[in-house]
């Protein structure tokens, strides 16, 4: 099982069309702003559970010199276990094929919710079939605070995940809580340029580190990550990872990825449940009156991104 160290650097369901703007490669390929007409279709899928699938196939206009395509799929759930069992066999899938491929599954975690949506992977067959050892482990987002905090990112994923999994603690890299935010995020960062050197992490066309997966949960407010709405560090385009001090949401000093680093990744699920967080989903895939972009409304993979929804999440589509 895993041990409670970790590495850390010092030492749609919308029916129609939706166009999307997605620009991950606007300083190495071209100025111009990529286009992506998304088309939709619809078909209903009782694998695992009553749901809806969505899955939008996207194809690409105005790249100069490169092409690209995108997916993105919503998918709906009768209850929060049929989603929990349906996101560890999508997980376990990734993994296996990650593992082959690369040698490596480079897993990116979120706070909140989404550990407890995990709960399956700790369980047969999952729990005995993965290959844990092949896991990298990252936070989209990180609490400054210490990693026994009761506001820790890792405690809560150590406490509800890791603890359970034999994953390899050299390859859990948590913050180094002994430094001051920005610190900490200029650590963070160091730590995987250090990765991408080492062929751990690839890197994406446009640069930034490319994740297998990224696991996001998403707030009531619509933000992802510990990138909030209306807050300047939603527009960082350089950094890889940056701090914040003033969250709207305690505690005020976090650590985040940013959009470049959560954009470039091949798989992104974004997890949403509750009928309290169903005004953000139906303001990223349905009719919404709001013209104000909400963080998770800027979640646009170079790769695939799927959406697992409870009724309760999607109740506004």
């Amino acid at each position: 099982m895993a041990s409670s160290s970790a590495l850390s650097f010092s030492t749609c369901l919308r029916l129609g069309v939706r166009r999307r703007l997605h620009n991950p490669c606007i300083s190495l390929i071209s100025p111009a702003v990529v286009q992506k007409r998304l088309n939709h279709s619809i078909g209903f899928n009782k694998e695992i559970g009553n749901r809806f699938n969505c899955v939008i196939k996207a194809s690409t206009a105005g790249m100069a010199t490169e092409t690209s395509g995108a997916v993105e799929k919503v998918e709906v759930f009768d209850t929060e276990e049929t989603l929990a069992a349906s996101l560890a066999n999508y997980t376990a899938h990734l993994s296996d094929m990650f593992s082959k491929q690369r040698g490596a599954f480079t897993v990116v975690l979120s706070g909140g919710s989404l550990i407890k949506s995990l709960r399956k992977l700790v369980e047969p067959p999952y729990v005995d079939s993965i290959d844990w050892s092949k896991w990298h482990v990252f936070w989209v987002d990180e609490r400054v605070v210490p990693k026994d905090h009761e506001d820790s990112n890792y405690k809560l994923a150590f406490d509800g995940f890791l603890s359970q999994v034999p994953i390899l603690p050299g390859h859990v890299y948590a913050i180094n809580d002994a430094l001051s935010a920005e610190g900490a995020a200029d650590d963070y960062e160091i730590c995987l340029r250090h990765l991408v050197k080492n062929s751990v992490l690839d890197l994406s066309v446009s640069g930034f580190p490319k994740f297998d997966l990224m696991l996001l949960g998403m707030g009531p407010d619509g933000h992802v990550a510990s990138l909030f709405p209306g807050h300047p560090l939603v527009n960082e385009k350089e950094k890889w990872v940056t701090s914040i001090k003033d969250s709207p949401k305690p505690p005020p000093e976090r650590i985040t990825f940013t959009f470049p680093v959560i954009n470039s990744s091949a798989y992104i699920a974004l997890v949403v449940c509750g009928a309290g967080k169903a005004r953000p989903v139906q303001a990223a895939l349905g009719k919404s009156e709001n013209s104000n972009i909400l963080p998770v409304q800027m979640v646009s993979p170079e790769g695939e991104l799927t959406w697992f929804l409870d009724e309760g999440a999607a109740s506004k589509l």
